[in-house]
């Protein structure tokens, strides 16, 4: 029987303002008490708290994975149309493919709530052996869009050769295809 690996997952929150200390960040603190909740295996998180800016968030995204070895990597503001939200943006320029099925469910779910749900630019990419994946910041929208997409997100490691989660079923039923 093989042991599983802990995963490394990282937690971006992206915002001028808590990043100056401005404001405390909730985002961040959101994304990990919804994976302590979902994730039942071994994991670390590697949470880093960044302004809005393009060069800069990009290369966070790019030292998570590339260097942190982050299999997950979950992001947290900066996806409305307000001219400092430029998180997409960034996830386009670092992954090599985009998984816009992601930002659609989640566009979908988050829809059933509010009808500015419709301004949100979340989306998923794909960078090596890493799955990025934006979400809006407010802390009950990440818990809508986690809940709604996470049981892709363990067969999407599987696939690209991150490390393996497994989840809690009675919280989250991974999908992964009998084989």
């Amino acid at each position: 029987m093989t042991s599983i690996q802990s995963v490394k997952i990282g937690i971006v929150t992206i915002s001028d303002r808590a990043s100056q200390g401005v404001y405390e960040d909730k985002g961040g603190p959101a994304i990990h008490d919804e994976l302590t909740r979902i994730v039942s295996s071994p994991w670390t998180a590697e949470a880093r708290v960044i302004p809005d800016d393009l060069d800069g968030i990009a290369a966070t995204l790019v030292e998570l994975c590339d260097v942190a070895g982050c299999g997950l990597v979950i992001t947290t503001g900066g996806t409305g149309p307000a001219p400092r939200d430029v998180t997409p943006e960034a996830t386009e320029r670092v992954c090599e493919k985009m998984m816009p099925g992601f930002g659609e469910l989640m566009r979908k779910v988050s829809l059933e709530v509010v009808p500015t749900a419709i301004l949100s630019r979340q989306t998923a990419g794909i960078r090596g052996s890493s799955l990025i994946l934006n979400l809006p910041g407010k802390p009950s929208a990440i818990h809508d869009c986690l809940a709604a997409v996470f049981p892709a997100i363990p067969y999407c490691l599987d696939l690209i050769g991150a490390g393996r989660i497994e989840t809690d079923p009675a919280v989250c039923r991974a999908f992964r295809p009998k084989s």
